[in-house]
């Protein structure tokens, strides 16, 4: 673990930077989850320890309650915060859900029903005023023949932070690294690695003055090439902007300490991003 200065891109200036491993096990044998981890990323609260296991891909009954209470997006709107999940949904998807998967949201979408915020759409997407979890949209072009243009990884993140010029608050979820884990991209981790790291570098180069982005996972997979399955590695935790250099992170040692570090910040700050 370490906090040093970091270059951050357009901005002429060093920033501040925390990069630090957290863990993902929270106490609980068995490898970690996406049902419980985002629930524990995303609201503060332990879901593994409160489901006495970890709860794989969907957030159970109980962990949607917690995620209605404790959602960092309410929790931010409370505080009188402008807070976006930057995710654009097809109608699609809501279909799917409501014929497939009986009415089952990942913890995510829980999160931006529980804040009672609107949704992006595709057309919000083609205007750029969204972000596809995907990024370039070539796997929802492939699998889903989603009609999207394509678009670059930098564009992406450049789009991505044009949102934090709006709001206080921007959520954005990608689990491209998680299917590169899992081997069902029809390339290698490493490609996926620099997709997500040219998407970063836009996000910082066009990143709004005084803004703080935060890089964090809900599990491991993608750095073990040995296995295909999730890891109890820590994940990693990386601060870039004004906010790495505040004392609320100095506590956070595990995945459930995130958002109450970013909702601290945010209210120590006066709302700056």
């Amino acid at each position: 673990q370490g906090q040093g200065q970091g270059q951050g891109q357009g901005q002429g200036q060093a920033l501040p930077l925390l990069c630090r491993g957290i863990d993902a096990t929270l106490g609980v044998p068995g490898l970690p989850q996406s049902g419980s981890g985002q629930t524990a990323l995303f609201t503060g609260v332990n879901a593994a320890q409160v489901a006495g296991t970890h709860v794989f891909a969907f957030p159970t009954e109980r962990l949607r309650q917690v995620i209605a209470e404790h959602s960092i997006l309410k929790r931010a709107v409370a505080q009188g915060l402008r807070a976006t999940l930057a995710n654009a949904y097809s109608d699609g998807y809501w279909r799917w859900v409501t014929e497939r998967r009986r009415g089952r949201h990942s913890a995510t979408t829980l999160v931006n029903l529980a804040a009672g915020l609107p949704f992006r759409t595709f057309d919000d997407l083609r205007q750029g005023r969204a972000v596809y979890w995907d990024i370039t949209h070539e796997i929802s072009r492939q699998r889903f023949h989603a009609e999207l243009e394509p678009v670059s990884p930098a564009e992406a993140g450049r789009r991505l932070a044009r949102l934090g010029a709006a709001h206080h608050l921007v959520l954005y979820e990608s689990f491209l690294t998680d299917l590169a884990g899992h081997g069902r991209l029809p390339w290698p981790p490493e490609r996926t690695l620099e997709q997500v790291d040219a998407f970063l570098e836009g996000l910082l180069d066009a990143r709004p003055v005084g803004a703080t982005v935060v890089l964090c996972s809900d599990h491991g997979n993608v750095e073990d090439r040995t296995f295909k399955g999730h890891t109890v590695n820590p994940v990693p935790l990386l601060v870039v902007g004004p906010g790495a250099g505040a004392p609320v992170w100095d506590g956070v040692r595990d995945i459930t300490g995130v958002s109450g570090a970013i909702l601290e910040w945010l209210a120590q700050s006066g709302g700056v991003r």
